[in-house]
């Protein structure tokens, strides 16, 4: 499936990714605009546009001529999106395919555990 996001969206996804999986924590430097730019590809302006986003929501703080800092409670607020998120988008399709399919949130535990397993056999 081919992802129709425009680029700072994705942009803003990988970025909070990062402080969802600790990468960057609360007070931690974040990498400049055009430092992004180059490690995502991305044109600069459209990076800006993401982490403008960031701090408009207050999850980022800038230090002009320092650089942008994660924000004190940026992980709380961001973790709550997301999880808001994941309940109001991202689940009633994986919901709906599980129905159709007969898989039970038990069973697809289970299924979950047996391939770790297989895989760590491997």
């Amino acid at each position: 499936m081919k992802d129709t996001r425009p680029v700072y969206v994705k942009l803003r996804d990988i970025i909070a990714a990062a402080i969802l999986d600790g990468t960057y924590g609360e007070g931690d430097i974040l990498p400049s605009v055009r430092a992004l730019a180059a490690r995502e590809g991305a044109n600069p302006l459209t990076v800006a546009k993401a982490y403008q986003g960031f701090q408009t929501d207050g999850l980022i703080e800038v230090q002009r001529g320092v650089g942008m800092f994660v924000a004190k409670g940026a992980l709380t607020k961001l973790r709550d999106h997301e999880r808001q998120d994941f309940v109001n988008n991202i689940w009633p399709p994986v919901r709906a395919q599980m129905e159709r399919l007969g898989i039970k949130p038990q069973e697809l535990l289970a299924m979950e555990q047996r391939a770790k397993v297989e895989t760590a056999s491997d």
